[in-house]
């Protein structure tokens, strides 16, 4: 993603969609035209993916990926916006994409039908801006995260339980704690999926949101990053909470803070 542009142009078409956007100074028409350039991939079409996705389509980010390997159940339309009722049984990611393309025809949307595996991320990976990462288990989350660390990508994470959610970003390629830092050693056989503990619907919408924000932010670097940072909301109290979060120097996933690159 680079920080000039030769191109400043809109269409009529573009102008009009993206008004709200160009009145803002911090953004304005470089900051636009800087989403029309960037890219980010999205790992999970599910609760937080929907909202996350389509903000991230809205806001007119020119590229974006969703992986996903799963079918659309009826279940997941208490909660995936990006789902309809006759969407039931297809493949999330191409029907994500269908959905988000419906949104915003003028960007080019990537469904990627696989599972994540740490052997093919890297070349998943490679060519986004930014990761951000809503899926549901312990073990796709730290491979996702391990491989951001090693490519120095940016990554977005959250995850919704019952009324709570948590939102972080990771950039250890800044000099910021790596998600091992907050997750040093998960228990994945303790950890409830969304079919066994429940989730209040809104709650993935709520998160997925804050995920677009914290991306948008990164792409554009406005404001101040949450690395470094974990937010926490609860829903049946409507409180935020953030929390330092610094690095850990017997982390396993980074360690040693002064071996790595700063800004």
């Amino acid at each position: 993603m680079s920080s000039e542009f030769s191109d400043l142009t809109f269409s009529e078409d573009e102008l009009h969609r993206y008004s709200r956007h160009i009145l803002l100074p911090e953004v304005g028409a470089t900051g636009q035209a800087r989403l029309r350039d960037s890219s980010v991939l999205v790992i999970g079409a599910g609760g937080l993916g929907s909202p996350l996705a389509l903000y991230l389509a809205a806001a007119g980010v020119g590229r974006i990926g969703i992986v996903d390997d799963d079918h659309v159940e009826l279940s997941n339309l208490q909660r995936q916006i990006l789902f309809a009722r006759q969407d039931v049984g297809q493949e999330k990611a191409l029907r994500a994409a269908a959905r988000l393309n419906e949104l915003n025809a003028d960007i080019e949307v990537v469904p990627h039908v696989m599972r994540v595996k740490s052997d093919s991320l890297p070349t998943l990976m490679e060519g986004y801006d930014v990761v951000c990462d809503g899926s549901d288990n312990f073990t796709t989350r730290y491979a996702v995260a391990d491989c951001c660390q090693a490519m120095k990508k940016t990554l977005v994470s959250g995850a919704v339980q019952r009324f709570e959610g948590t939102l972080s970003t990771f950039a250890p390629h800044r000099g910021g704690p790596c998600y091992r830092c907050l997750y040093p050693d998960a228990d994945e056989s303790a950890a409830l999926s969304c079919g066994q503990a429940g989730i209040f619907g809104a709650v993935t919408g709520v998160i997925g949101t804050l995920m677009a924000t914290e991306a948008l932010k990164e792409l554009l670097s406005l404001g101040r990053s949450l690395s470094g940072h974990v937010l926490l909301w609860n829903a049946l109290d409507a409180s935020f909470r953030s929390l330092a979060l610094p690095v850990d120097p017997e982390c396993p996933g980074c360690g040693h803070p002064s071996e790595r690159e700063t800004p």
